[in-house]
């Protein structure tokens, strides 16, 4: 009979493995020491839900979010000590948790360098010692709960040190604690229990310290026994018979601020005991950051009394009651009512909703603009209000420029209209070179001075929500088609292409507000292509709307100036817009004349360059539903 060669017996072992692994009733499941995923067999696949070929190599959410310190202490302590076995929880592909008992053991190699982690679940409908422990942990959480809250009602950083310290053996057994406060690259101990007073405020280095060690690891808690201690000589070596340290770190604001040490003497360290350590930590870091911010606002007061106190707007502090508890020496001047005289009422003016602005005018005359803001978490409304009497005569005195500008230029418009007609009837006594010239220059000077009285007029009425509009059925594309009539031959250098199908629905509108409309978008692409190019109009039912689009090739409109054009009296400042004039009045009198309409006017990137006007209106009613292609 033949003897097996090495490789074969060492084949058939691992063939034996594997089918132990996979006949095995237990999850069995091997983690690399980044938590991936190195075996996951059969039974694994039917306890989660995950097959092994979609895991390995990758980690698996496996742990719910209240369960990761208690895994985190889990691992900590199967890394300095033997195996741990423990019931929990464990979460299945569909979501649903699983109630498991899991074994954990270190995987290591034969030098005993750690290599990861072996963990077997087994799912159990009762265990008494699972349940034992679970209880246990449920106490000392319950515990837990009831000394944070203590801490949370102290304010002042010392006494919550303090308190985190005491709570802190309290919690774990330990025989000592101590809170070191990291310092740039040194630690300092700014409270202890268990040791000697003594020895608060003594320092070591981050670097070659356990803290220094955890932040390293990017880890929570630190677990170090017997001669893998690096035990701090200058701090902790007071304390006879130290055997184990445990640390956790404590962030304010997600960054370390410090860190937690129990020391054990006499006592022992399990998991339960670092996972309290863990929470222990991170509840500190909120209390700390509490009591830091308590002192911030301790020290800010003052100095947040003397920027209210110097603000050149009027700033008040309103109860949730709406009584005003505080009032600055500017709210004072502008409303001429002193902070005695106000303090415990009401403010002497209406407020708007927060984050709303409401524009009031006080007995006196005088405008105020009044914003207001809630402090969620007092109550309390701060009021700021300025003075805006100038701003609104400005736009009184605007608004009447507009209207008594649009009543004057009609004389002179009146007055080159007769010249003209005077020139017809006397035409025979005019070379043909004179009467050529005059009626050029009169017909370009007329027109100039009414567009403009037009656009002052119509500014002036858009301004003060006067348009009025007869919303009727009516062909868009028709008016589109004569407001183009005659475009060609006004410039040598551009050219004009109008792409109306003839099926068009008809829309709802003002047909002649739309024809204003039309023309100023049209003399828009003109004016605005100084180099001439293609002029283009589009048009096409959308839904229930349809859209007319005037493309052209010219300068195009800075991103930021899209909504900008449409405000009265502006220009786009950027780019080359700015140098063609005009008082900035076009295109707010066309954005007024679409909505007056139930329409939009909206100004978009031409692919390729220049810029696309966009003008919609709502289909008639007859058309809705027809046949209509979209585009």
């Amino acid at each position: 009979m033949g003897v097996m060669s090495d490789d074969r017996v060492e084949n058939a072992d691992e063939g034996f493995a594997r089918a132990v692994l996979a006949s095995a009733a237990d999850a069995v499941v091997a983690l690399d020491r980044d938590l991936n995923i190195l075996m996951w067999n059969p039974a694994a696949e039917r306890l989660f839900g995950f097959a092994a070929a979609d895991v390995t190599g990758r980690r698996v959410p496996l742990v719910p979010d209240e369960l990761m310190a208690e895994h985190h202490a889990v691992l900590e302590r199967v890394r300095t000590g033997g195996p741990v076995s423990l019931r929990t929880r464990r979460c299945h592909r569909d979501g649903a948790l699983v109630d498991v008992r899991v074994d954990i053991s270190a995987l290591r190699a034969e030098s005993g360098a750690l290599l990861g982690y072996v963990t077997v679940y087994h799912p159990v409908a009762n265990d008494s010692v699972a349940r034992e422990r679970g209880a246990r942990r449920a106490r000392l959480v319950r515990r837990l709960t009831d000394v944070v809250a203590d801490i949370n009602a102290e304010l002042e950083l010392p006494s919550v040190l303090d308190r985190i310290a005491a709570s802190l053996t309290e919690l774990t057994g330990a025989d000592a604690g101590g809170f070191v406060l990291i310092e740039d690259d040194r630690l300092r101990l700014v409270s202890a229990h268990g040791l000697p007073g003594r020895l608060k405020g003594a320092t070591a280095d981050l670097r070659s310290s356990l803290v220094g060690k955890l932040l390293r690891t990017g880890k929570t808690v630190l677990l170090e026994t017997g001669d893998q201690a690096a035990l701090d000589e200058l701090i902790w070596s007071e304390l006879p018979g130290l055997h184990t340290i445990a640390l956790g770190v404590a962030a304010v604001g997600g960054r370390p601020y410090g860190a937690l040490y129990a020391l054990f003497a006499e006592g022992t360290a399990g998991h339960i005991e670092l996972e309290l350590l863990e929470l222990l930590a991170g509840h500190a870091g909120i209390a700390l950051g509490n009591a830091m911010a308590y002192q911030d606002v301790v020290r800010q007061r003052a100095h947040e009394r003397a920027v209210v106190d110097a603000s050149a707007d009027g700033i008040a502090v309103l109860d949730d009651r709406g009584r005003v508890r505080q009032w600055n020496p500017a709210a004072e001047e502008l409303t001429g009512v002193r902070a005695a005289q106000v303090i415990g009422g009401l403010p002497p003016f209406p407020l708007p909703d927060p984050g709303e602005k409401l524009t009031t005018q006080l007995s006196s005359g005088r405008w105020l603009d009044v914003v207001s803001a809630e402090i969620i978490e007092t109550g309390e409304i701060v009021v700021d209000f300025r003075d805006v009497t100038r701003a609104k005569e400005l736009e009184e005195a605007k608004d009447l420029f507009l209207a008594t500008t649009s009543h004057e230029l009609r004389t002179p418009i009146t007055v080159v209209q007769g010249f003209a007609g005077t020139l017809d009837a006397r035409w025979d006594k005019l070379s043909d070179v004179e009467r050529r010239s005059a009626v050029r220059t009169i017909a370009e000077r007329s027109r100039a001075l009414g567009q403009l009285m037009d656009h002052l007029l119509l500014g002036s009425r858009s301004g003060a929500d006067e348009l009025k509009v007869r919303v009727e059925s009516f062909d868009l594309g028709e008016r589109a088609r004569v407001a183009t009539l005659g475009l060609p031959v006004l410039s040598d250098r551009h050219r004009v292409e109008i792409d109306i199908p003839v099926d068009l629905p008809w829309v709802d509108g003002d047909a002649l507000a739309t024809d204003i409309l039309l023309g100023q978008l049209l003399e828009n692409a003109f004016k605005y292509s100084p180099d001439g190019g293609l002029i283009r109009v589009l048009a096409w039912p959308e839904s229930d709307r349809v859209v007319l689009v005037v493309d052209d090739e010219g300068v195009g409109i800075a991103p930021g100036d899209r909504e900008r054009v449409f405000d009265r009296f502006v220009q786009a400042d950027s780019g080359d817009r700015r140098r063609f004039g005009g008082v900035g009045l076009g295109l707010y009198i066309a954005r007024n004349l679409a909505r007056a309409q139930g329409g939009e006017v909206t100004a978009h990137p031409r692919p390729g360059g220049g810029t696309r006007m966009r003008f919609v209106l709502r289909t008639a009613p007859a058309y809705i539903g027809s046949d209509t292609p979209n585009r």
